[in-house]
């Protein structure tokens, strides 16, 4: 039985930088069912109709799903009857999903095509011969969300009720379901290298298989039309590669030396690129588009350098939740309205926290010159001590941050990455699970990429001395205590997280750039003010906020200059995180509310950020 579209939520391409002509979402209404004991596959649900509808791709526990079940959900089950299009005949069918929380199994027709775990990255399957030439098949999901198992689930809370800065969970498929057709042996995503210097770009070309004569051709073009995805203007540049003697071909681009355009927030200019798999009659047999910008990262002693200047980043922090969706945005345009309210506020960029985000919101950020710090949804791997862990990292911890960096590699806007956050154990003789995870994972990053600047751990425990960025979390509320804890990066002692006992939890400090990546939080809600002061911050599932509330706008206006001004002023500072962008449920201390709508008064946060003759209109500091 196939599920009539009534609705198709979230219609545009979930990948923009690697598009193909033939596409199919499958988002939409699909069968559905709770499987409480998770026996669902010993009660045959693979085989049989589900009792139940979904609206994906929003989670379980959204009432924009349709479902809006809330309580733990162990295992959900989905069926769908997909037609294939007509015309795609002779074509390898390919099914993907953006995201699905968090041990998944796929399974066509009966018969099982892929397995993956972890909530936060996508993954695909070749289902052409499960399919065996038929024109329509049965796409059957299995999500399992186990309560207690060890998992990167970022601000998921892990009791039945949200409380403090845990919010609604989700379970099951949360980003979009596609299919897509491909040829037998085709193209994979590039990786895609700007080269400032030399005023190229440098691709790797994977391809799933060789044949003798054939090639690789590569048109770099003027522009790139976001609304359309495709190239626009003129060839810039064309060059091609054999593609017959490595799995991984790699040429270079050179754009003309009047023709080059670097990437910045002031100008974030796309090049549009095609790339086209010839036969050895140099006909095409597979071909996509992608686009790609010009910029370059370099550390300079305390400063990161985008393009060869010094810019100070105004950070916001952003968890990405709404509450209709949770981590699914409404739609597409929801993705970019929270880059423009940061940029209303006169934020430069964000740090995309506990959350692998949508792919859209990177081409966003992309298009629209916001900077971002990619991060991994690790919440709770932290430690009190050698004998126990809150949650043992796992080894499915650096797969899923390795799946990440592959997706998001080729994003001009990402400037930097941060594989873990506020870690927390205490150094000592002992090499612990904590220490070998960080280090793996910090290593991935740096295996993977070698163009930005890696963060070990943001916040609390540095345990990697080569670390590239070294940080802090502050939520000192008193402007001038703040001044007086931060005094000490001019000297090369700046403030580092230590434990409530005054234990120490990083490596020292060895000179590398530094900033807060967190700080503010001020607690304000104008509603619930009266109600807030009386709680006193004791009920934490009402409103929740850093610090004690504040009594006033004016008040929290009076705070948010008194700190950010403390590091606005310290030229050895490179930036900062600001928590945060919007309200999340009960924790009221955002600069929007939940709802996007307006909380207090934007134009003098912008300039108090914006203050002094340092900053240039774009957010470039100066030499």
């Amino acid at each position: 039985m196939d599920i009539p579209l009534r609705e198709q939520p979230r219609p545009e391409h979930p990948r923009p930088q690697w598009v193909r002509e033939r596409w199919r979402s499958l988002n939409g209404r699909w069968q559905f069912e709770t499987d409480v004991d998770d026996s669902g596959l010993e009660r045959g649900l693979v085989d049989r109709e589900l009792d139940g509808s979904i609206l994906v791709p929003f989670a379980p526990e959204s009432s924009a799903s349709g479902v809006c079940e809330t309580d733990f959900l162990e295992a959900v089950w989905y069926r769908r009857t997909v037609r294939v299009p007509a015309g795609w005949s002779g074509t390898r069918l390919w099914l993907h999903f953006g995201a699905v929380d968090h041990d998944a199994t796929v399974w066509v027709d009966g018969v099982e095509v892929v397995r993956h775990r972890g909530g936060f990255t996508p993954f695909s399957a070749d289902i052409t011969d499960a399919v065996g030439g038929r024109d329509q098949l049965v796409v059957v999901v299995r999500a399992r969300d186990p309560r207690h198992a060890p998992q990167a689930r970022g601000k998921q809370s892990t009791a039945e009720a949200n409380s403090g800065c845990f919010y609604t969970r989700t379970t099951g498929i949360w980003q979009t379901v596609w299919l897509e057709a491909l040829p037998a042996v085709h193209l994979k995503r590039p990786r895609i290298t700007p080269d400032v210097s030399g005023g190229a770009f440098h691709l790797e070309l994977p391809l799933s298989a060789n044949r003798r004569g054939w090639r690789i051709a590569v048109t770099l073009m003027e522009g790139f039309d976001t609304e359309g995805l495709r190239p626009t203007g003129r060839a810039l540049a064309k060059t091609a590669v054999r593609a017959d003697l490595d799995l991984s071909p790699r040429l270079t681009v050179v754009l003309p030396p009047d023709q080059r355009r670097t990437w910045s927030p002031s100008d974030p200019h796309l090049y549009g690129l095609r790339v086209e798999l010839l036969d050895e009659h140099g006909d095409p047999v597979d071909s996509a588009y992608s686009y790609t910008g010009l910029r370059s990262l370099a550390l300079d002693g305390t400063a990161v350098r985008l393009n060869g200047r010094n810019v100070f980043q105004r950070l916001v922090l952003d968890q990405g939740y709404w509450p209709q969706s949770l981590m699914t945005a409404p739609d597409d345009r929801a993705l970019v309205t929270d880059i423009e309210l940061g940029q209303a506020a006169g934020f430069n960029g964000a740090r995309l926290h506990q959350k692998v985000f949508e792919e859209r919101y990177l081409f966003h950020a992309d298009r629209l010159g916001y900077l971002v710090w990619g991060e991994f949804g690790d919440w709770g791997t932290a430690g009190s001590g050698v004998a126990g862990e809150e949650q043992q990292p796992t080894a499915s911890f650096v797969a899923q941050w390795l799946e990440a960096l592959e997706r998001d590699y080729n994003h001009p806007a990402i400037v930097g990455w941060c594989p873990l956050n506020e870690t927390k154990q205490p150094l000592h003789d002992r090499i612990t699970v904590l220490d070998d995870v960080t280090r793996a994972m910090f290593l991935a990053t740096k295996a993977y990429d070698l163009t930005r600047p890696v963060i070990d751990a943001s916040g609390y425990s540095h345990r990697v001395p080569e670390t590239d960025i070294y940080d802090s979390h502050s939520y000192e509320q008193d402007p001038t205590a703040f001044a007086a804890q931060q005094a000490g990066l001019g000297e090369g002692r700046p403030f580092a997280n230590t434990g409530a006992d005054g234990s120490r939890w990083s490596q020292p400090y060895t000179g590398q750039p530094y900033f807060v990546s967190e700080l503010g939080g001020i607690w304000w809600n104008a509603e619930t003010a009266a109600d807030d002061e009386r709680s006193a911050g004791h009920d934490r599932e009402h409103s929740w906020g850093y610090g004690h509330h504040v009594t006033s706008e004016e008040a929290w206006h009076q705070r948010f200059a008194g700190l950010v001004t403390v590091l606005l002023d310290d030229a050895r500072m490179f930036g900062y995180c600001y928590t945060q962008l919007t309200d999340v449920f009960q924790e009221q201390n955002g600069i929007y509310r939940f709802d996007r709508t307006t909380k207090l008064d934007v134009d003098r946060i912008r300039a108090v950020q914006r203050r002094g003759a340092a900053f240039e209109e774009d957010g470039a500091q100066t030499d």
